[in-house]
């Protein structure tokens, strides 16, 4: 049987960390690949006790299907949570919980975007996202980083170069793959610019509660008057991503028809998981939860970069993220990159390549990603050992 697969999908390719993941089932293999939240700090036990309390006192509820828009008593507590935490919310906006920030990405592009409009990025920026945007036959346009954030006239540049803009795309926290913050100055500027060449912004904000270092910079939404702003979080790293819970903030006219094509997708989020995470929300310690696993990834992530500057060739340039669960290495300009990771996976150790993050994933880099969270101390020691003298063997003097 010869398929014929629908435009929007047959020009799509697999993610490059799946398939790399497939090679941390060999036996002995270190992966920095994975995204995964660290096993420790999944509150397993307070879980356990909603789940069971849920089903003894309210299964149907849980059991049964509910509205698109979400839990209510969830959707309540989120916007609490939001405005408290965030200083997120105006009087035109509303909440709506999709299964993970993933569908609140897809949905957000659907709902926007046209075959040909163009969509700003930084460059490089989550593969996952990029994937659903290229699913609508867009066009990616890629914004270099700096240090503090997107380049600001490169920015200005691909807005004025490409009128057809419609969608800027930024994780201001801890960004995926590099793990930089966005700075204040540039977040103002960014929506400074977006009001100027009249497009949205969608803030991607997984990671802004696992910061461990320095001081909480506000979310580009909370600057947001007008309506202009999408804004994306999750439970997946703070609970658990199994859950597949995750929320968007928007003005009202978005979230009416965000949540018209989520009865197309999947009807409505698990509401087991949705009521796991209102019990936690409103009757558990999630400061001091949130507190606990930010210790874990400050250790995780010192333990790493201290490893990495005993063991890695001295011309390696590596990202010092303040929170999340990623930092990027950059081997100097001339080394074979993606050969260095065949040649790490040989070796028992997984990375992601850096090009895999591109808008343009012809595009070369020099970067690989490496991911502290899941592995084990005693793996980032190990890991960190073997690609040391990996790069001391690959770079010439």
């Amino acid at each position: 049987m010869n398929f014929c697969f629908s435009d929007k999908i047959d020009g799509l390719k697999p993610s490059v960390i799946r398939e790399i993941l497939k090679f941390t089932s060999e036996p002995g293999m270190i992966s920095f690949a994975a995204g995964n939240p660290a096993p420790e700090a999944f509150p397993i036990r307070a879980v356990e006790e909603i789940t069971a309390d849920i089903l003894a006192k309210d299964p149907i509820s849980a059991l049964q299907y509910s509205v698109s828009e979400g839990y209510p008593r969830l959707r309540e507590a989120l916007r609490e949570w939001i405005a408290r935490r965030y200083s997120i919310g105006q009087p035109h906006d509303d909440l709506i919980i999709v299964s993970g920030a993933q569908q609140g990405i897809e949905l957000s592009a659907k709902v926007l975007l046209n075959e040909g409009d163009t969509l700003l990025c930084e460059n490089p920026s989550f593969i996952g996202s990029l994937n659903a945007f290229r699913s609508y036959h867009v066009h990616l346009e890629g914004v270099p980083m700096e240090e503090d954030g997107l380049n600001l006239e490169a920015l200005e540049r691909a807005a004025r170069e490409n009128p057809r803009t419609k969608l800027l795309y930024l994780i201001p926290n801890f960004q995926n793959p590099s793990g930089t913050t966005m700075s204040l100055e540039k977040r103002r500027a960014a929506l400074e610019i977006a009001k100027k060449y009249n497009f949205i912004i969608l803030e991607d904000n997984p990671y802004g509660d696992l910061r461990f270092e320095g001081e909480t910079v506000p979310a580009i939404k909370s600057l947001d008057t007008e309506g202009r702003v999408i804004y994306c979080g999750s439970f997946s790293k703070i609970l658990a991503p199994g859950l597949r819970v995750g929320y968007v903030c928007a003005h009202r006219d978005a979230i009416s028809k965000i949540t018209v094509a989520k009865q197309c997708s999947d009807v409505h989020t698990t509401i087991l998981a949705q009521m796991i995470c209102e019990r936690f929300l409103s009757s558990y310690d999630i400061e001091g939860h949130i507190r606990r696993i930010q210790q874990i990834y400050k250790h995780k992530c010192g333990l790493m970069i201290g490893e990495i500057e005993k063991q890695f060739h001295p011309s390696v340039h590596i990202t010092r993220p303040q929170g999340g669960l990623f930092l990027l290495a950059t081997l100097p300009q001339g080394t074979d990159m993606m050969g260095f990771c065949q040649e790490a996976v040989r070796r028992h150790v997984a990375v992601v390549p850096g090009n895999a993050f591109n808008a343009d994933e012809s595009q070369p880099s020099s970067s690989f990603r490496l991911n502290f969270s899941t592995p084990t101390d005693q793996q980032i020691v190990e890991g960190i050992e073997i690609l040391g003298r990996l790069t001391r063997e690959m770079i010439c003097e």
